[in-house]
């Protein structure tokens, strides 16, 4: 079918104007935030006080609501640290985390309870990070001073960038690296 340059096709018929949807209601709008993440009740109240104030509510308004939610479970400032803890912690250090745990305004013994949880695992998250971003150690001062910041930058304490990179330079020196165990040694056959 040949197509003349004169020709016009004919407009589609226009589907029937939408009646504009009605604005979601605080619960609405908090429970729909809670369905794409964990939110702590600062986040939230953060979240809905633009929208309780354009119709004309108060802070009592999303307080209440945010009470109710509270009340059936949908709101738990616990699990809010453990999602956290879970997303972030095996490419953050200690300070990062706990940064992000404040900012969104837990409780401090919260804060405290993950702190305590870091505190036992950085030094093998910090090597893990180093392995996936460098995987060897520096040449020279220069690129160990890069490696040191990119580590610092993560929130990893000093005393654990420099336990990594201790580990490092011993695990390339030769003769250091670990041995592979005969199965002879594994089982104690003779």
């Amino acid at each position: 079918m040949k197509f003349e340059a004169n020709e016009v096709k004919a407009p589609r018929s226009e589907a029937p104007a939408r009646a504009p949807r009605p604005g979601l209601s605080l619960k609405g709008r908090a429970l729909r935030y809670l369905s794409a993440r964990e939110h702590s009740r600062a986040e939230l109240m953060t979240k809905l006080l633009p929208h309780a104030r354009a119709a004309g509510d108060d802070e009592q308004a999303v307080a209440r609501v945010l009470d109710e939610l509270a009340a059936k479970g949908f709101i738990s400032e616990a699990r809010v640290a453990e999602s956290v803890l879970h997303r972030r912690a095996g490419r953050l250090g200690n300070a990062r985390v706990l940064q992000e745990l404040r900012a969104k305004g837990l409780p401090d013994d919260i804060v405290r309870e993950a702190a305590e949880q870091l505190q036992a695992t950085e030094e093998a998250r910090a090597y893990a990070v180093w392995a996936r971003k460098f995987g060897r150690p520096p040449a020279d001062a220069a690129e160990r001073a890069r490696q040191m910041r990119f580590m610092a930058s993560r929130g990893f304490s000093g005393a654990s960038v420099q336990r990594v990179m201790r580990r490092a330079r011993d695990e390339a020196q030769p003769g250091n690296a670990p041995s592979a165990v005969s199965s002879q040694d594994e089982f104690g056959d003779d």
